[in-house]
């Protein structure tokens, strides 16, 4: 049973940056492709981006294109997404999540989920 926690989220001005983390435990990630999604106030959850098992390929949703970049360490058991550029748009609470399917983590058939850190743009 893998367990993912993510970390790195806060309270910043737009056009400022943070780089959230999700740390796993209970077990290895490197054969999971990842994804980072979020859910704003009011709204669905939205697929923001992800990275296979290998970290060969990403993908980010057209909203955060040019502006997140994901990566991840399977070393450390790790993966990342940075945010730059923030926007009072991507005020939500970001998840990361765990799939060993890529088509369907993509859109949001996780096979684990962590529990989310809130990320704030002030205007």
């Amino acid at each position: 049973q893998v367990q993912l926690v993510e970390s790195g989220g806060g309270l910043v001005q737009a056009g400022g940056s943070l780089r959230l983390s999700c740390a796993a435990s209970g077990g290895t990630i490197s054969s999971y492709h990842m994804g980072w999604f979020r859910q704003a106030p009011g709204k669905e959850r939205e697929f923001v981006g992800g990275i296979t098992w290998l970290g060969s390929s990403t993908l980010t949703a057209d909203s955060v294109k040019g502006r997140f970049t994901i990566s991840r360490d399977n070393a450390k058991n790790t993966v990342s997404l940075q945010m730059n550029s923030l926007k009072p748009e991507d005020t939500a609470v970001y998840y990361c999540a765990a799939g060993n399917v890529w088509n369907t983590l993509t859109t949001g058939a996780a096979d684990y989920w962590g529990k989310g850190t809130l990320v704030t743009v002030s205007s």
